[in-house]
């Protein structure tokens, strides 16, 4: 049992660190080389990291046209970002400006042969993956003095202090009610079961005693 508790105990908190990486934000310092508009395919498999059909204000589809943001980071690796509205879904980013935000990004392109290219930290929040066709959703953007700015990340650092605080308490709570309402009643049920045994016990000696005294 202590086996099956532990697994089911590293799973849960697996999913939810997986959960966490995957919704809070994250900047990348990069350059933008290239912003362009895709019609893109959608399948069972990845539909669910795009945004809803309602949030872009479009019927229910398997394909539809959505804004990239091409980019290079500071070792020259390839970085793509998707440029969606989040609405009033989740995550709750209340984002809306994905129009802005693409004319933006088209503002601050930087060819590779600049000797000086404009370098932009993006705010994002998701995931790439090749295999499945998703891609991290930019939320915000804006030009830095060089690839070397130390961008400290206070939302999420202040949401794991939070929700650390959050998760301290309930389970202060929860050892408070255990020992106040549970504990007692198992205490209450093992008194009972010392009590059954010990009587159960000495019941063969009654027995033999009430046997003999039917018998004289």
């Amino acid at each position: 049992m202590a086996y099956i508790r532990w697994t089911i105990t590293i799973l849960f908190w697996a999913v939810v660190a997986a959960f966490l990486h995957y919704t809070l934000p994250q900047t990348d310092i990069v350059r933008i080389t290239d912003t362009y508009e895709k019609r893109q395919d959608f399948t069972n498999l990845n539909q669910y990291f795009w945004a809803s059909p309602e949030t872009e204000q479009q019927a229910a589809s398997a394909s539809r046209d959505v804004f990239f943001i091409q980019t290079f980071d500071t070792d020259g690796k390839p970085v793509i970002f998707r440029n969606e509205d989040t609405g009033w879904g989740w995550p709750p980013y209340f984002k809306f400006d994905t129009a802005n935000l693409q004319a933006r990004a088209s503002d601050l392109i930087s060819k590779s042969h600049e000797a000086n290219p404009t370098w932009v930290a993006i705010r994002h929040y998701g995931w790439r993956n090749e295999f499945i066709s998703i891609y991290p959703n930019a939320v915000s953007l804006k030009a830095v003095e060089g690839p070397d700015v130390r961008i400290i990340p206070w939302t999420t650092i202040i949401v794991l202090i939070i929700l650390a605080v959050l998760v301290l308490s309930i389970r202060s709570r929860w050892k408070h009610f255990k020992s106040r309402r549970i504990d007692p009643v198992f205490d209450n049920d093992e008194d009972h079961m010392r009590a059954i045994d010990t009587y159960s016990s000495g019941l063969p000696a009654r027995l033999r005693r009430w046997w003999r005294g039917k018998g004289a």
